[in-house]
């Protein structure tokens, strides 16, 4: 049980380092790393919810804000990559 809590930390960390640089340099294949990372997180935390069956309040109160977190830091990705195209397909049909 113990290895599962620490690979899920390190998981959620990993996540949290990772959508914080994808937001400053954002690529599709960086978003796809970032959702991959975001559903182990998810996973592993899930596992531990369903073996553990103690502390669900906080455990859910801990999940819900690394996902709200991690999701903004994600959307935001998206929005700036989304930009970066706009703004360099106009700039080639200038």
């Amino acid at each position: 049980m113990y290895m599962i809590v620490l690979l899920h930390v390190l998981i959620a960390l990993s996540s949290i380092a990772h959508a914080t640089y994808t937001f400053f340099r954002p690529s599709q294949t960086k978003l796809a790393v970032s959702y991959g990372l975001i559903a182990a997180t998810i996973a592993s935390g899930t596992m531990l919810i369903i073996g553990a069956q103690g502390h669900m309040l906080e455990s859910c109160a801990m999940g819900l804000l690394y996902s709200a977190g991690v999701s903004v830091l994600t959307v935001k990705a998206h929005t700036r990559l989304a930009a970066q195209r706009i703004s360099s397909s106009q700039n080639k049909q200038s």
